[in-house]
């Protein structure tokens, strides 16, 4: 007579022993890849279980994708730490785990005063069949017009708030370092002029272009 298939149990918790680190739901993972040449993959944890009779742990992921990984391949805007939040969900066991990290939000990632190594950022969701983003349009910088890349030097117009890479202004990454004001060329003569006399600064209206 076959043997009762042991019921799973739902785990609040599991230590993974090889790193001894313990992990819940809704914590941000690396995952040992099948290809050792490749970075570690970056999950999220929804569910942790196990087969009731040992050691036998699985995990219910949700995947982030790395942009290399999407259909669209890397772009000049994304971060070298950007990832997208997708919609491929999968079991792995428990001991793929190389360890945890950080998914910031995309705001919070700007504002750290160090990057670790196990530090990322998501602005995006993604649909891993379609290859369409969300949100699919997102502000716009510069006079290239491309959306905000946190591993880029930028300054920030005094005038208009607006943000601009040195290359496109004709500006070194030294010089523009050293820069104690900036006004762009739209923003230079008269309206610099005001500025200086008043303590007000405006913000400049959202260019937005489209996530391809």
């Amino acid at each position: 007579m076959a043997k009762a298939k042991a019921p799973r149990r739902t785990l609040d918790s599991y230590t993974v022993k090889p790193i001894n680190k313990t992990v819940k739901p809704g914590d941000c993972v690396l995952m040992r890849p099948s290809d050792p040449s490749k970075p570690s993959y970056v999950a999220k944890i929804e569910r942790i279980e196990s087969d009731g009779r040992g050691p036998n742990v699985r995990v219910r992921v949700r995947w982030y994708y790395r942009p290399e990984e999407s259909i669209g391949g890397r772009r000049q805007f994304h971060g070298s730490k950007e990832v997208f939040l997708s919609d491929h969900y999968d079991t792995q066991s428990a001991d793929t785990i190389e360890g945890k990290c950080m998914v910031h939000s995309f705001k919070n990632y700007t504002k750290l005063d160090a990057v670790g190594n196990d530090d990322f950022f998501c602005r995006f969701e993604y649909n891993s069949s379609t290859g369409a983003f969300n949100p699919d349009r997102v502000a716009v910088y510069c006079k290239c017009e491309m959306p905000y890349n946190p591993d880029d030097l930028m300054v920030q117009c005094e005038g208009c708030s607006d943000w601009f890479h040195p290359a496109c202004i004709e500006m070194s990454a030294e010089e523009a370092k050293r820069l104690d004001h900036f006004f762009c060329e739209n923003c230079s003569s008269e309206g610099q002029k005001k500025l200086q006399n008043s303590h007000n600064t405006r913000q400049s209206d959202a260019k937005l272009a489209a996530v391809l």
